[in-house]
């Protein structure tokens, strides 16, 4: 490799000094949170609006990512261009919002121009700054410091360290808004219903499970042979046994038969209560199917019947069909 491309040991070098320089500068943060970020939280949480996140050029990038983060995690937040603002966007700012600016120097003058108008409406001003003197700074109500020692560009021209500095503490802000708001993994669940976390913790039993002439069901007194062809029928690889108000009183499984064939009974004689097993692992139609995911695992088993409060069969599902709804 080093004789195809004889900058290799020097680029692995350049490659380990950026993530040095870079986690440095994040390490160096944790020493600085103190009570601006608290009164940053503050304010974001007495917040009535939403919080709107701006920054030019690279701190625009972060400023992106930050207001998607915390719209992601329970604080409705949204970026909005400085440049643009100053053009007509100011008017989607109002009293009750927070403005999140983002500017290392701060002086940045696109900020500069707005922050007057955005405090005249009474919106609160929190600053993320590589220098607490700065302009901007100190036209904050609060203001939250994001310096470094150096940038990780060797010419030290270049936003890097500082910019992955504001963005760990953008995630910090975040994540401490997350916490105060109590907020769970099916508040989460529920703002991104396309990802597998979501279909994990918003799909219930009765979103998937077989219901009405799809459930394999036979009376308590049905032939082991009328037990094989429900579930011939069905193809659930399985059948409720229940008694004549639906209740389950047992379960007959493909593995069932297999342990019923190395006996040799008779299937036209054989009663399939004989055999079935009792008292058969069932879920309610409201649970979670994650729930019936853990289980099916933890005991082994690939199909589950649904019941109702009083243990009437409702409905059926097998692995398969937790699979198919991608719940695993």
């Amino acid at each position: 490799m080093n004789k195809a491309f004889p900058a290799a040991p020097r680029a692995l070098d350049i490659a380990r000094e950026v993530l040095h320089t870079e986690a440095a500068a994040v390490k160096a943060l944790a020493q600085r949170v103190d009570g601006s970020f608290l009164r940053a939280l503050d304010i974001i949480l007495s917040c009535e609006g939403r919080v709107v996140v701006s920054g030019m050029g690279k701190s625009g990038h972060i400023a992106r990512k930050i207001a998607s983060t915390m719209s992601s995690t329970g604080t409705p937040a949204y970026f909005v261009h400085p440049a643009e603002a100053s053009h007509g966007d100011l008017g989607m700012i109002t009293s009750e919002d927070v403005f999140i600016a983002l500017s290392y120097s701060g002086e940045n003058q696109e900020l500069l121009t707005i922050v007057p108008v955005i405090k005249r409406q009474g919106a609160r001003l929190i600053s993320l700054t590589g220098n607490p003197e700065s302009s901007l700074a100190l036209a904050s109500d609060a203001h939250l410091d994001t310096a470094v020692d150096k940038e990780a560009c060797p010419m030290g021209l270049a936003p890097t360290a500082s910019t992955t500095a504001a963005l760990a503490l953008g995630d910090a802000l975040a994540v401490a808004l997350l916490d105060a708001k109590g907020f769970s993994e099916e508040d989460f669940a529920r703002s991104h219903p396309g990802g597998n976390l979501g279909r994990r913790l918003l799909t219930h039993v009765r979103d998937i499970m077989h219901t009405g002439g799809e459930v394999p069901a036979v009376g308590y007194g049905a032939l082991l042979s009328d037990a094989v062809l429900e579930i011939s029928r069905k193809g659930l690889g399985m059948t409720a046994i229940v008694d004549d108000a639906r209740c389950v009183l047992g379960i007959y499984t493909d593995g069932d038969l297999r342990r019923t064939l190395e006996k040799r009974l008779d299937f036209n004689e054989t009663p399939v209560h004989a055999v079935m097993s009792r008292n058969p692992r069932s879920i309610g139609p409201d649970a979670l199917a994650a729930e019936a995911v853990q289980i099916m695992e933890r005991h082994n088993i690939n199909q589950m019947l649904v019941v109702d409060g009083d243990g009437k069969l409702v409905g059926a599902l097998n692995m398969h069909d937790l699979l198919h709804a991608k719940v695993i």
